[in-house]
């Protein structure tokens, strides 16, 4: 069985969070706060951190803001291999700077999006892999056609695997059905969890990893959910999932950022604002949420 666990040879594999950024009332960034936020999430049984992803809200930061939260995770990790940053731009220069940024502070892989400011075709996604794995660290491909409009089906991922240009996928296209098809086509390739809401699904299916939301806010509970579900051990799974659903499956919704930040607040840990364009959650999902956060809490997840 392949193992599902990190290891500094596949830093992508394992529970690896994306990490939502701790904001000041006046939106700017609370540095200290995320460090402390990197570092709980490691001594509470993830393997390592994403930064600069959606839920990161990396495109509503400048350059050196961007930079600077690399920065941070990979001296919070206290091993740059445990961060996988977030490469994604409009441009795939662009995007290859950002990799060469994240190999100068020496993370073990990037996260990257196709180009997603068109509908682009199979030609331009490979070139746009291949120029950013030009950057001589590991790329790990992120599909999620529902936002991009671009869907790296498993015949594409199968030809960008053949190509060296990436060596997993996080796969968020909500279709479990893939995850056997591309172990067909592509038995190289690791499969990593992309939504937490299909999460046991497809560690059944065989995913190596989970670029995960939820441990954000409940890091322990999440952490026994993905092993136990990856040792095929239902018996524990089960429940705990059945329990955490109803949060899970906030990762797949639009306000996802503000849900996960809110549950934060909520489980004691600092979520904060969000960036517009993304307001404050109010009405019926603020109080799903929030009532949903509070059963979890009772339950003894933390």
């Amino acid at each position: 069985m392949t193992s599902a666990t990190w290891t500094p040879d596949r830093p992508w594999r394992g529970i690896m969070v994306a990490t939502a950024l701790p904001l000041r009332e006046d939106l700017s960034i609370d540095y200290d706060a995320y460090a402390e936020h990197v570092r709980h999430l490691l001594a509470n049984g993830c393997d390592g951190v994403v930064p600069n992803g959606s839920l990161g809200e990396y495109q509503t930061l400048t350059d050196d803001e961007r930079a600077r939260v690399v920065r941070t995770a990979v001296d919070a990790a206290g091993d740059g291999a445990r961060v996988m940053p977030g490469v994604s731009a409009y441009g795939s220069a662009e995007s290859r700077r950002w990799a060469e940024q994240a190999a100068e502070a020496g993370c073990g892989s990037v996260l990257l999006l196709p180009p997603n400011t068109y509908r682009a075709d199979e030609g331009a996604v490979r070139a746009h892999y291949a120029e950013t794995a030009k950057a001589w660290v590991p790329v790990v491909a992120y599909n999620n056609p529902l936002d991009t409009k671009v869907d790296l089906t498993p015949d594409l991922l199968t030809q960008l695997h053949a190509d060296g240009s990436i060596v997993a996928v996080k796969e968020f296209s909500g279709d479990v059905r893939r995850a056997y098809e591309v172990a067909e086509l592509a038995p190289e390739l690791d499969l990593l969890i992309g939504a937490d809401d299909v999460l046991v699904e497809l560690a059944l299916a065989g995913a190596v990893g989970w670029v995960a939301g939820y441990p954000n806010a409940f890091p322990a509970s999440c952490a026994e959910l993905y092993h136990a579900a990856c040792a095929g051990d239902l018996e524990t799974a089960l429940p705990l999932y059945r329990s955490l659903h109803p949060l899970l499956r906030q990762d797949s919704k639009t306000e996802f950022v503000q849900s996960i930040k809110l549950s934060m607040d909520i489980a004691g840990r600092f979520g904060g604002p969000s960036r517009p364009p993304r307001p404050a959650l109010t009405g019926a999902t603020e109080a799903l949420v929030r009532s949903a956060t509070e059963k979890a809490l009772a339950a003894g997840h933390h």
